[in-house]
This record gives C-alpha cells, structure tokens and sequence, in this order.
C-alpha cells in the first residue's frame, strides 16, 4: 500500500477515488512514563518514553488506515495529513493520533 503526502503518484494514474479513511488512536501515558518524563521536565533532555509511545501511537494508527484502504479496494492513500491532540485535564491526559487520506486505485501509466 503507498502512503504519501502528495495528492499523485510519479508513474501512476488515479482509475478510481474510494473514499476518504481515517485511522485512530488513542493512548494513555502510565505512572512510570510520567514519571520519568517529569524527570525529564525538571532537568532537561529528551523524553525517550513518551517518544516511543507516540510513535507506536502513529504507526497503529497508519495500520489502521491502511487496512480501512484496502478493505475499499485501493492500493494507495493520497493526501495523507496525521494530526496529534490530547486529551483530558488534571493530569489524566491520553494522546489521541488521527490520519487520513483519499484511498485511490491506481494504474499504471
């Protein structure tokens, strides 16, 4: 499955649009990981726990997409955006990661 940003393909042609498809998750950060990044907070540097989190957070959320693309018959996603947000107040935050895209068929020129 291609995934890109772009609205095209380099070689190929849009055949059909099938929709517009979402993926989504949501995430809640644990006690150890707010921990350690308050840690990180009081003497600086980078947050390696939460980093990884929201890259798992991404990629699950890419997956889910994709396969939303491919149960509608497409081979690609054009316009990919990813969106981040979060969630929740008094220290009960949750990460919410969204993307979306055109699932397309392509063919080739």
């Amino acid at each position: 499955m291609i995934v890109t940003t772009t609205h095209a393909v380099e070689g190929k042609k849009v055949r059909s649009y099938r929709g517009i498809v979402f993926g989504e998750v949501i995430v809640g950060a644990n006690f150890i990981k707010d921990f350690k990044a308050g840690l990180t907070n009081f003497f600086g540097g980078r947050s390696g726990a939460y980093e990884q989190e929201l890259q798992q957070a991404r990629d699950s959320a890419l997956a889910e997409m994709k396969e939303r693309a491919a149960a509608q018959g497409a081979d690609a996603v054009l316009g990919m955006l990813v969106n981040y947000e979060v969630l929740g107040s008094n220290g009960q935050n949750m990460l919410m990661v969204t993307v979306c895209g055109t699932a397309v068929k392509l063919e080739s020129l």
